[in-house]
């Protein structure tokens, strides 16, 4: 008996080199004590800068994890059948940090917020309510890998690139939107809408508001949605700072119009709070018909009770939050900067970043020729030889070859500094063989200088 054609397609995007690298990590995982040879996962984006903050909270506040209430258990108030809109407590709280993370320049209503199994899950269902299968959503390249399944899988869209390079420094621009757009059109795509990353993953740099500015225009005119994932806001640990799409709304006093309902934000905690396994994700959409539509889908994926409970006294104490945020930036910037500095020394630049957990690095100068293939093969060797899992810009369907994604916050600071090291060692010896290989080439050309000018002497003296 067979499986159904979605079960057997392979537009899940296992098989690329982002989903590949991890599966060779976990063949061989570093281990500082029982496996130093190993691979270090460097393809993670997981921040653990911070997470003796959350530990420490949790000690210091028994009843929120213990499911008490004023010293009462609660546990069977939450074990017990939930409603699919969530907890009152639990969305008052997240709109509060959500705000908080913006310097409360814009305002978030609970009742617009859809609570979602992670931000997988949220991008998915809002693409289920915004697009029908075989319509179009365009993006900006390089983008978040996973995206190929979260978008495409199971909702049947196409994702159509809005092609940026590094010449402006992979900013957006009004002829990548326009091109975009009309070839989705010449592809017979009906386009629904833009999704955009900020900041940006992979680049981890974001939005300037000219760029936001250029978004609304771009979506206002063409009738189209805008979908904002900032799920790494309150990653953003230098200047410029994040600016939300809403505060741009606001800005432009865009309130109750047609354009303010086709706006749509993806936030989730995993990154900002470092708590991914807890699978918190969250739809917020300013349109009635959104909300109402993704709250029935996201019964497929509910984030528990008990999750709910434990993070809205979390998130409720707001000295806590307040200081995480800062505190959080500063260990995230100079992370940023150990990894930045390393691989100067080593004579690998980066993308100027100032938020996410990973930087962009431009490997062109190691590259064999200037194709995806010796990008392959240079990403081979990394993984094998060198024994680091980065992610190949190709997976993140960047146009130009040698570009690199690189996470620093999912490791301690001996382990990254051991990275570096491995980094360094073979920049080097690819340097020393384009010496020898340089040298080789160049007593070449000499001996053959020589050998013409002693056969011109020959002939000379025999005229």
């Amino acid at each position: 008996m067979t499986l159904s054609k979605k079960a057997t397609c392979n537009s899940h995007g296992q098989d690329s080199s982002y989903f590949l690298g991890w599966q060779e990590y976990e063949k061989n995982p570093y281990n500082e004590a029982t496996n130093p040879n190993g691979i270090i996962q460097m393809g993670l984006a997981e921040n653990q800068l911070s997470f003796e903050l959350l530990k420490s909270w949790l000690a210091q506040n028994p009843d929120a994890a213990g499911f008490k209430r004023h010293g009462e258990s609660n546990f069977r108030e939450l074990a017990l059948f939930q409603d699919y809109h969530g907890l009152p407590a639990f969305k008052n709280a997240m709109v509060e940090f959500m705000a908080e993370i913006r310097g409360n320049k814009a305002s978030f209503d609970p009742n617009n917020l859809v609570l979602t199994a992670g931000a997988t899950s949220a991008n998915e269902t809002l693409i289920f309510c915004l697009t029908d299968p075989g319509e179009a959503f365009l993006l900006p390249t390089p983008y978040y890998p996973g995206f190929d399944r979260d978008l495409k899988w199971r909702t049947g869209v196409e994702i159509v690139p809005i092609h940026c390079t590094s010449s402006n420094g992979f900013r957006i621009t009004a002829p990548a939107l326009e091109e975009a757009y009309r070839l989705a059109h010449e592809r017979n795509l009906k386009v629904k809408g833009v999704l955009v990353t900020n900041p940006s993953n992979p680049l981890g740099i974001t939005l300037t508001v000219d760029e936001l500015d250029l978004l609304v225009d771009f979506v206002d005119a063409k009738g189209i949605h805008l979908v904002s994932d900032e799920i790494y806001s309150g990653t953003v640990f230098d200047s410029p700072g994040f600016v939300s799409i809403m505060e741009i709304l606001a800005n432009r006093n865009c309130f109750n119009t047609e354009l303010w309902n086709r706006v749509h934000i993806v936030y989730s905690l995993s990154k900002d709070l470092g708590i991914p396994g807890f699978r918190v994700g969250s739809i917020y959409s300013n349109d009635a018909r959104v909300v109402s539509a993704a709250t029935k889908m996201s019964s497929f994926g509910l984030v528990s009770s008990q999750t709910q409970y434990l993070l809205s006294a979390m998130l409720s104490d707001k000295e806590f939050s307040r200081n995480y945020i800062v505190e959080n930036q500063k260990r995230l910037k100079k992370r940023h900067s150990m990894l930045v500095r390393g691989l100067e020394t080593a004579g690998v630049p980066c993308l100027g970043s100032n938020g996410g957990l990973f930087c962009w690095v431009d490997m062109r100068h190691l590259l064999g020729s200037d194709s995806f293939e010796a990008e392959m093969e240079l990403w081979k060797r990394i993984v094998y030889d060198v024994g680091l899992n980065i992610s190949p810009g190709s997976s993140c369907h960047c146009v130009e070859p040698g570009w690199f994604r690189v996470c620093f916050a999912n490791m301690s600071e001996d382990t990254l500094t051991l990275a570096i090291v491995r980094i360094k060692s073979f920049v080097d010896s690819i340097s020393s063989k384009q010496e020898i290989t340089s040298s080789r080439i160049s007593r070449r050309k000499s001996l053959s200088k020589w050998v013409f000018r002693l056969s011109f002497q020959d002939r000379e003296s025999e005229r």
